[in-house]
């Protein structure tokens, strides 16, 4: 009869097996060492963004020289491209235009030399937040195409992945507070990513990644905590909680790096 008073998961068993299968696919291609030694949990502070920029411009391409610096991927060939800015819908003071497309908040592109290239949206320059997740979950794509094998699921299932690459790459918090949405689109010779706000993963999916990131890590919860949003914070704590009674840390833990040559 006890069981009728046990807690729910926070997620699904199909979401939490996601997850935990992601972890195991970026622990195997990108883990070791570089992982367990290397990643930070990377925090809104000017101790991780001390950058001080006299321009939009200047703000996105210093954060996101930071972000690649961060992440490990400062030598990888990346530009940076500003996009138009979003049509103004506001054409009189009472008149708004609806259904009008608004620019995505990034994209990325990769060429067949494996040159990235990174577009923002304008408006992301002053949110700095959203710059960094932006940024990050580009990178994550970048990182991520490399590996030998398809994430959990297949390519179909890349974008979901990416979200936990980039908190994989220690941008958890900024991702959870962030929460994007990502679409997918193609031109003449490359395939990219574009994001509009909402999140391919919700607020407790960010959150619950950021719990096996931080106990995967080691890394006391009292650290992330105060950086993380009302829901984000709330999520975190359950997700801890549960994680902390099961042996899926352990079970991670045990996953083997397999360096290519």
């Amino acid at each position: 009869m006890w069981s009728l008073f046990r807690k729910k998961p926070l997620l699904s068993e199909q979401d939490t097996l996601f997850q935990i299968e992601c972890f195991k696919w970026l622990l195997t291609h990108f883990g070791g060492d570089d992982f367990y030694q290397e990643v930070q949990l990377v925090l809104p502070t000017k101790e991780y963004f001390p950058a001080t920029v006299d321009s939009k411009e200047s703000a996105a391409q210093a954060t996101l020289q930071q972000v690649m610096k961060l992440a490990g991927m400062e030598n990888w060939p990346v530009t940076l491209q500003a996009q138009e800015k979003d049509p103004n819908l506001h054409v009189a003071p009472t008149l708004i235009v609806k259904n009008v497309e608004q620019n995505p908040l990034g994209t990325f592109s990769v060429n067949e030399k494996n040159e990235a290239t990174i577009t923002y949206n304008p408006k992301i320059t002053v949110n700095p937040t959203q710059m960094v997740a932006t940024f990050a979950h580009e990178l994550s794509h970048y990182l991520t195409g490399t590996a030998p094998e398809p994430p959990p699921g297949g390519w179909e299932n890349w974008e979901f992945a990416t979200d936990i690459g980039a908190t994989f790459l220690g941008f958890g918090i900024f991702q959870a507070n962030a929460a994007f949405n990502f679409q997918q689109y193609s031109s003449a010779g490359v395939s990219g990513w574009q994001t509009s706000g909402g999140g391919y993963l919700t607020e407790l999916e960010h959150s619950y990644s950021l719990a096996i990131f931080l106990l995967l890590k080691e890394i006391s919860p009292n650290i992330a905590l105060p950086h993380c949003d009302t829901n984000v914070r709330s999520y975190l704590k359950k997700a801890l909680n549960e994680l902390a009674r099961g042996n899926i840390i352990n079970e991670l833990k045990e996953v083997a790096y397999v360096p290519r040559t």
